[in-house]
């Protein structure tokens, strides 16, 4: 009885993960033309920082006593960032890149994993550690910001309350989105994690897979919406903006709050994670993702949630 409960909830959730990223999206982009920001900056900020939420919220609850939690939820959501969400969506779409995306953001994303791994090397995040990454995310988003600014269009003829009132539309579809894709996550999260149980997984498992997955979702469906509406500059500043987020934001809170155990098995999904990431870098050229590429790049997310199951 309680695993069809958990099953009912966790479709439940997945539904308001579904509303909660068009709404985020649909602000998202009245937002970018309102304050003249790019749509690539505004994927990178507001819409990567709310669908990081999820990942926050696992973080926060695990602080302390399930550091493995934290540090496979994060591990595990970077994967499936770009196997999963990347991948799926090129499958449906091919999804253009920028070139200043591989030739700036894509290198911060893999420096800042690459920290995580030197940070590791003494077998523990510990909350200084947390500090330094907190620091980290003050740099990045100080200098985000002040690109956004730089990189302002003309101001329209729009007058003042016609700004006023989409404005105000806009700041809260993203509040609504934001708290929607926030409840759903802990919906689907809490009931895949009540269902994964049954199995007797381990919590570095279930991080890096179910709850990985989970808080994974919001990233999905809203890269998915974004790209489907003709806006892949916020599907992928959403994802690396995410995954930026992902180890210097949620990583630094969960370090900060109590400091987190590295096991040395970890290394392999680091290598992984760093893999991945890796592999966007092959649109240098093409600057786009096509279906192939994004066939393997599922492929290859679906083999390595096999593997980890069955380690």
């Amino acid at each position: 009885m309680e695993v069809i409960l958990s099953a009912t909830l966790l479709v439940i959730g997945l539904v308001m993960l579904c509303f909660g990223g068009n709404w985020l999206v649909s602000g998202g982009v009245g937002i970018a033309k309102k304050f003249r920001i790019s749509n690539l900056v505004i994927g990178m900020t507001i819409v990567a920082y709310g669908t990081s939420t999820p990942e926050l919220a696992a973080s926060i609850a695990a602080a302390g006593d399930h550091g493995a939690i934290i540090l496979g939820n994060i591990v595990g959501s970077n994967i499936a960032n770009v196997g999963m969400v990347i991948g799926v969506s090129a499958i449906l779409i091919p999804v253009a890149i920028q070139k200043s995306v591989l030739r700036k953001e894509i290198p911060i994303m893999l420096g800042v994993s690459l920290l995580l791994v030197l940070l590791s090397i003494d077998g523990e995040l510990s909350i200084y550690d947390g500090g330094l990454l907190l620091v980290g995310l003050g740099v990045f988003a100080f200098f985000t910001f002040r690109d956004a600014l730089k990189q302002r269009t003309k101001p329209s003829d729009d007058s003042e309350n016609t700004k006023n009132n989409i404005y105000l539309k806009s700041f809260g579809l993203i509040a609504i989105g934001i708290v929607v894709l926030y409840i759903g996550a802990i919906l689907t999260v809490d009931n895949a994690v009540i269902i994964a149980s049954e199995f007797g997984l381990s919590e570095k498992i279930i991080g890096l897979t179910v709850i990985a997955i989970g808080t994974s979702l919001p990233e999905l469906i809203t890269s998915i919406i974004a790209i489907r509406k003709g806006h892949s500059d916020i599907g992928i500043g959403n994802i690396i903006g995410s995954n930026i987020y992902n180890v210097l934001m949620i990583m630094g809170v969960g370090a900060a709050l109590g400091g987190v155990l590295i096991t040395s098995d970890v290394y392999v999904d680091y290598a992984i994670m760093i893999i991945f990431s890796l592999s966007l870098l092959i649109g240098l050229k093409t600057k786009i993702i096509n279906r192939t590429m994004g066939i393997i790049l599922a492929t290859g997310y679906v083999l390595y949630l096999v593997t980890t199951f069955f380690k």
